[in-house]
């Protein structure tokens, strides 16, 4: 016991302020020192704190830790506002029994609580200098809804036992430009960071949150490096917000849609973002969300790993979205929201449903795949055409396989190009093979009326069948099949050239027609 007494009484060496700090504690009450004035209270004002409103830090360390006993009948807890605590809090490895809660204060000097065990610590609207809470336990939530910690805070490894709350914090950058160091951070049900500003990055490496991570109308913003959001290897069991909020309702449930008419504040990164390899159980949902980056920057997806991706945000003007690799199996997207050609990557990225918001035209879906692959790459056509064909968009995959055998040609020679031609202008690469029929009835008619001008004597007189100038154009058109005339009359001058030139578009129609045959066949 504090002193070696077991009266509780605090020392006679403590201040005004201090004593009333110690008597609330075994009372279990709120101690209060604000004026009521509302510019005089605010903590993160200029306004100067008088001595009466300050307490010592070393008392409070004190109560908490080896504090007196509560009063008969209360439970003692440690309940400020509108206290000045000087001098650094050190509560490094302690165990800190008491129910925590600070409103409305200011902190002269850091935070530490590294290695600390709380069952639930609240510090609200404080104005804190730094923290210090790698590895901090806590049973039930740690608050930090409205405070501004202006050195950064670090949480590596910390694991909190149910929610994190950083509502409409503002934290800015440390000495190395993080504003938030959580690698490792284990948040038992909710991390809530919604209105949040973050000046720095904010690093969450291999994070893992119970429930969602809700990062709705918060702003990421990190001029000093590359990234504003540098999360790899994070698990969320359910969805991850960068959605819009409600300022006039910070603390709603997340997920929620603010009503009709309410002023929202959008989710918005300035910088990259990075979730490589991150796994959420339920949810990525990104609508409305702004990027900006800049032009060596990402919104990086690689190898994530969800049932469901929103990406029905603003496209970023520079920078590139990057989806390699990623497992979705509904993307819900709006043509509006993906970057254009050089500003999207997608390799390996694998998806089962498309769920397009709005107007999402089957030209747009193609421009969508080209600005994928700025070099030739069947895979992103191909995985189209699957998920449209799942999907009983049969005529759209086939537009879809048809626009990759055209972007295909591009790179071959010269040669292969002038045959890929010929097979797109016939029969559409195999995939409207209708057009090699309408050619073919074409081709019929015009010779067919051409030759029933065209002189024909006989091969051997006496020996053939009467002359039918239909079914001579047809004998020639048709390769391999034999209707018996070509081989009975004999054509001269101009004519035998009409004739070899429809035997060579005979044999080019049937050629195609076998090759977009034989790609079906293969594709089914």
């Amino acid at each position: 016991m504090v002193d070696g007494t077991d009266t509780g009484e605090p020392p006679d060496w403590l201040t005004a302020a201090e004593i009333g700090m110690w008597q609330a504690f075994r009372n279990g009450s709120v101690y209060d020192l604000r004026s009521g004035d509302p510019m005089a209270d605010d903590p993160h004002g200029g306004h100067p704190w008088s001595p009466e409103r300050s307490v010592r830090a070393r008392i409070v360390c004190m109560l908490l830790l080896d504090g007196p006993p509560a009063l008969s009948g209360r439970v003692s807890s440690l309940k400020l506002s509108g206290l000045q605590i000087t001098d650094v809090l050190d509560l490094a490895g302690g165990e800190i029994l008491p129910y925590t809660e600070l409103k409305h204060c200011r902190f002269e000097k850091e935070l530490l609580i590294p290695e600390a065990k709380f069952t639930t610590l609240r510090l609200v609207n404080c104005s804190i200098p730094r923290v210090e809470a790698a590895r901090l336990h806590t049973e039930g939530d740690l608050h930090l809804p409205r405070c501004r910690i202006h050195n950064g805070m670090r949480l590596t490894d910390a694991q909190i036992g149910t929610d994190l709350l950083l509502n409409q914090a503002v934290i800015y950058r440390d000495r190395r430009g993080k504003s938030i160091m959580g690698d490792g951070l284990s948040v038992g049900q909710d991390l809530q960071a919604e209105l949040m500003e973050s000046h720095g990055q904010l690093s969450l490496r291999g994070a893992k949150v119970g429930v969602s991570f809700s990062l709705r109308g918060s702003k990421l913003a990190n001029p000093y490096g590359p990234r504003a959001l540098n999360a790899p290897q994070m698990t969320v069991e359910r969805t991850l917000y960068m959605t819009p909020a409600s300022p006039g309702d910070p603390i709603t449930s997340s997920g929620q849609t603010p009503a009709r008419g309410t002023r929202v504040q959008r989710f918005e990164c300035q910088g990259g973002l990075r979730l490589d390899d991150g796994r959420f159980g339920d949810a990525i949902d990104l609508a409305q969300a702004r990027f900006t980056l800049e032009n060596e920057q990402e919104v990086s997806l690689r190898r994530v790993q969800t049932p469901e991706l929103r990406f029905l945000g603003e496209a970023p003007q520079r920078g590139k979205v990057v989806l390699s690799g990623a497992k979705v199996v509904n993307l819900i997207d709006k043509s509006t929201s993906w970057p254009g050609p050089g500003g999207l990557q997608m390799g390996g990225f694998t998806y089962e449903n498309l769920v397009p918001q709005g107007s999402f035209p089957l030209s747009r879906r193609l421009s969508w795949v080209a600005a994928a692959t700025a070099e030739y790459n069947p895979e992103p056509y191909e995985k189209l055409a699957t998920v449209l064909r799942n999907g009983g968009e049969d005529a759209d995959a086939r537009e879809v396989l048809l626009a990759k055998q055209r972007r295909r040609r591009e790179t071959l020679p010269l040669a292969a190009k002038l045959w890929g031609f010929a097979q797109d202008w016939t029969v559409a690469y195999g995939y409207r093979p209708g057009r090699a029929a309408l050619w073919m009835a074409v081709l019929w008619a015009v010779s067919a009326v051409a030759f029933s001008r065209a002189d024909h004597p006989a091969i051997k007189p006496g020996e053939h069948p009467n002359w039918n100038p239909a079914l001579f154009s047809l004998d020639l058109l048709l390769p391999v099949i034999d209707l018996g005339q070509d081989s009975y009359w004999q054509l001269r001058g101009g004519w035998q050239w009409f004739a070899a030139i429809l035997i060579l578009l005979g044999w080019v129609l049937a050629t195609t027609v076998a090759a977009g045959a034989t790609r079906l066949l293969r594709r089914n």
